[in-house]
């Protein structure tokens, strides 16, 4: 969410976007994840319960596709943004942490083991633990007097000679919140669904902020 830059972000989305929303299917390895100073698998089935078993074993999927990014530097290779330096955003709501995002991703797909931001939280010594991750989605706009397709980036919403395209995107059977406008200068009107795969959440595993965490 945080740190986007307006010219990568225009020139990503003006070259092979896809305007259809495409979910893709759910890899059946859901094997326990052995990672050290996390919420296990077995605090987040019991987080994920209520929200029943296809919710539930998709969690499990994201959890194991996501396993290696415990580690920074595999994310950081993975294309994830280097969290160093990034701010931690939070708020009274609690919070959400460093967004780190893979602008590689930034289009119209959502991909539910893959997701555009891995959330993480500084920790001690300079490191940095993983929380969740968020799912976003840019929110394309059509000039309907040119036909052109772009993101937008004002901080006003577009006018009457712009029409919105881009559909509101779900993941695990939740819908996205947005459109959005960007939260600094450069970032894209956007839809964006938060996760807390790997911390639980009192307020509910798909909620905006965790009150359960802080930054340091």
């Amino acid at each position: 969410m945080r740190h986007f830059l307006q010219s990568s972000v225009c020139t990503y989305l003006s070259v092979g976007f896809v305007l259809g929303l495409a979910t893709a299917c759910v890899p059946e390895s859901t094997e326990p994840i052995a990672t050290a100073n996390v919420t296990t698998d077995s605090q987040i089935s019991l987080a994920s319960s209520s929200l029943g078993p296809t919710v539930a074993k998709g969690l499990a999927s994201l959890r194991h596709a996501t396993a290696a990014f415990h580690d920074v530097n595999v994310a950081i290779a993975a294309g994830y943004a280097n969290p160093t330096g990034m701010p931690c955003v939070a708020s009274q709501a609690g919070t959400m942490g460093i967004h780190s995002v893979r602008g590689a991703s930034l289009d119209q797909v959502v991909v539910p083991n893959a997701p555009e931001v891995m959330l993480y939280l500084p920790t001690k010594g300079a490191g940095f633990r993983l929380v969740g991750v968020e799912y976003l989605v840019p929110a394309l706009v059509r000039n309907t007097i040119t036909g052109a397709v772009s993101p937008w980036f004002a901080e006003t919403p577009w006018g009457a000679d712009y029409v919105l395209i881009t559909p509101r995107p779900s993941i695990f059977g939740e819908a996205f919140e947005g459109p959005m406008a960007g939260h600094e200068p450069g970032m894209p009107w956007h839809y964006d669904k938060h996760v807390w795969a790997w911390d639980t959440n009192p307020s509910g595993m798909f909620s905006q902020w965790n009150p359960s965490i802080s930054c340091l």
